[in-house]
């Protein structure tokens, strides 16, 4: 009713030290008077390097790396080993989701359900126990007897505030539904009808989502009445208690000139509004079992002279 009251809205072992090789070249003198005879420089043997053959399916070694242990398989830096492959998860299919009401275009919800053979018989509120139905009653509100509402279960209005002309007031009407067969999704579909159908009638917002469960439409806007454009909260809902089927009415109403200033009573109405089936009695507690108590070995019988009779047993005695 927000919309109502405020504007009805991140090379391993590479640690690679390069290991320079230094080389000392030594020159040794030797005392002596003689020249020695030049010796040719001859040119040091070029070294050759040995190819070893390779051993057969050997890892190839690389400089600085220790070869692999034989007999331990050596993994390749950078390779991961393959994960082992996480169990199947079974794929539960997804519930389908229950179909949308689609609005009705025509008849409004008393006449869809006069057709399905349904008997509407008005309610009272005197001596109604079959739902809770909770109206909130703002500050400056009252009960009052309003004619212009036919079968009437409850209407209030407020008494301080208003324009002079139209006081703002929510009505409740309570039809107990007798008779006929009829599915309550597909009348609900007819809720928006009857406020459709006030003259110059615009809609701000509207809804069929359940209400507390039950089915139940809901639609906001404004409309003309005797020259004055009026603004309303209507929602419809329809209640099961057991083998009985009730609808249930609420109107929330002010003049558009008194919206903002009735804001906080008319969005306590529409969000304090409740419908609901009274809980069953718990049943009775049934009554705990408790064990007998043992039987006492019975005391032994005095032990009786042969000569003297037995006293007489009293049986039935009564204290």
């Amino acid at each position: 009713m927000s919309e109502i009251g405020r504007g009805w809205r991140v090379l391993a072992g590479g640690i690679g030290a390069c290991a320079g090789v230094a080389g000392v070249l030594g020159v040794a003198g030797t005392a002596s008077a003689q020249p020695l005879p030049v010796q040719p420089v001859l040119p040091s043997p070029a070294t050759v390097a040995q190819p070893v053959p390779a051993a057969p399916n050997a890892a190839a070694v690389q400089p600085g790396v220790t070869p692999a242990t034989a007999g331990v398989a050596a993994v390749p830096v950078g390779v991961t080993a393959p994960a082992a492959p996480a169990p199947a998860v079974p794929v539960v299919p997804a519930q389908p989701a229950a179909p949308a009401i689609v609005p009705a275009t025509s008849g409004t919800l008393a006449d869809f359900l006069t057709t399905k053979g349904v008997t509407l018989q008005p309610q009272s509120s005197r001596d109604f126990r079959a739902l809770n139905i909770v109206l909130p009653m703002p500050r400056g509100w009252q009960h009052i007897p309003d004619p212009n509402v036919p079968d009437a279960f409850a209407v209030i209005a407020d008494r301080v505030g208003g324009n002079g002309l139209y006081s703002s007031n929510a009505q409740v009407i309570v039809y107990k539904l007798v008779g006929g067969d009829f599915d309550p999704k597909e009348a609900i579909s007819h809720g928006f009808i009857d406020a459709q159908q006030l003259p110059a009638w615009r809609s701000t917002d509207a809804s069929l989502t359940d209400f507390g469960g039950m089915p139940s439409s809901l639609i906001e806007g404004t409309y003309r009445e005797n020259s004055m454009t009026l603004n309303t909260s209507r929602r419809h809902v329809l209640a099961t208690v057991g083998p009985d089927r009730y609808l249930v009415s609420l109107a929330v109403t002010t003049s558009v000139d008194q919206v903002v200033a009735a804001a906080d009573a008319t969005e306590a109405i529409v969000k304090g509004f409740k419908v609901s089936v009274p809980s069953a009695a718990p049943a009775p507690a049934a009554p705990l079992a408790v064990p007998p108590a043992p039987a006492l070995p019975a005391p032994p019988a005095p032990a009786v002279p042969a000569a003297v009779a037995p006293p007489p047993q009293l049986l039935g005695l009564q204290g």
